[in-house]
């Protein structure tokens, strides 16, 4: 812990993940506010759009300097996949969720009059479990997706990994955002939640999506593919983060990003 305390590249990294969410919440939650037919389907697809263009966009911008996680989903499966240190997910998950918060003020700030609505997810027709499992599924072929393009075993991703990402937002928001809202993301809810003052059913959109993640990453690294990592090697990862990634004696260029996109 102590190595990544004192890296540049720990907090660059931490800081991208600030930038990074303000402006995905920001930008995404600014498409789905404002427009009188918020439930028609035209209005679905141009916010599921919304979110899956910012996630590649701003996946290609920042997957070199923090993996752009951008979601505490995805950093607590890349943790059940023990490619991060229990430390780097507290510090990115807070501010995840302080950078959600931030952008939903700024987007409760400049709504425009007569609006109300600021994007927070609700149930839609559905219980509260069937909720649960709608999100446990699409944040799940969303970490599935995040681990297996960013996997650096594979030598056959030759398409763009942060398109594929995006697209995948994209194909969960379409497929959930007509029963739960699609959250996929907690800090993505949190943030609406907070300025608003909503938390109702406000769990659902916490216990899916991690379970979700942890369920994709396990799958992937026990099932799918394998890794031939020994469980000291795991562990030591979890502690300590992976070998090479912060050299504090080094120049911060030759710093490794655990998920550095292809």
């Amino acid at each position: 812990k102590m190595r990544e305390f004192k890296s540049k590249a720990f907090w660059k990294g931490v800081l991208a993940e600030l930038i990074g969410i303000t402006l995905f919440i920001s930008l995404s939650i600014s498409a789905a506010v404002g427009q009188p037919k918020a439930s028609s389907p035209d209005q679905e697809v141009k916010v599921s759009l919304a979110f899956g263009l910012a996630i590649a966009t701003l996946a290609q911008s920042l997957g070199h300097i923090s993996g752009a996680h951008l979601n505490p989903a995805v950093t607590f499966g890349m943790l059940a996949s023990c490619q991060i240190s229990v430390f780097k997910a507290v510090m990115y998950i807070i501010a995840q969720l302080l950078g959600a918060s931030m952008a939903s003020g700024i987007v409760y700030g400049v709504r425009p009059n007569g609006t109300d609505v600021l994007g927070v997810n609700s149930l839609n027709n559905v219980t509260s479990s069937q909720g649960v499992g709608i999100e446990l599924l699409v944040t799940f072929q969303l970490v599935l997706c995040v681990i297996a393009t960013t996997d650096k075993r594979r030598h056959d991703v030759t398409g763009s990994a942060p398109l594929a990402i995006g697209l995948s937002v994209a194909f969960g928001h379409l497929a959930a955002i007509s029963y739960t809202g699609c959250g996929m993301n907690p800090a993505r809810s949190f943030g609406p939640a907070l300025i608003t003052s909503n938390f109702k059913d406000h769990w659902v959109y916490w216990v899916g999506p991690m379970c979700g993640g942890v369920a994709a990453a396990l799958v992937y690294d026990f099932l799918l593919f394998p890794k031939s990592d020994e469980l000291p090697d795991r562990m030591r990862v979890l502690v300590n983060g992976q070998d090479g990634e912060y050299n504090v004696t080094a120049p911060d260029e030759n710093t490794r990003v655990e998920m550095s996109l292809k």
